[in-house]
């Protein structure tokens, strides 16, 4: 389901990574919310700050971040930051 509502950010690329075994007893994961790392490549992400990239996630995400996702963490990142890393 994450998947298919980031898909609204056009991105080439998508890691969702499921850590909420490694949280079994905290207070969300008792509460059905999961703990998730992201890491997303999208042309979306260009010249945004890291606050306005992770609003664009959790608006693309829209419910998911109340009920079924309790902890997210977002590297969130354009194309052209991913080449220029890579060089």
């Amino acid at each position: 389901m994450m998947r298919e509502r980031l898909e609204a950010l056009a991105p080439s690329s998508i890691e969702i990574i499921d850590d909420s075994a490694r949280h079994a007893g905290h207070a969300g994961a008792r509460s059905g919310g999961g703990h998730y790392r992201l890491r997303i490549v999208a042309d979306a992400f260009a010249g945004k700050s890291t606050l306005a990239r992770h609003r664009l996630v959790y608006q693309a995400l829209g419910e998911l971040m109340r009920h079924e996702i309790h902890a997210l963490a977002i590297d969130a990142r354009s194309a052209a930051e991913l080449h220029s890393q890579n060089q």
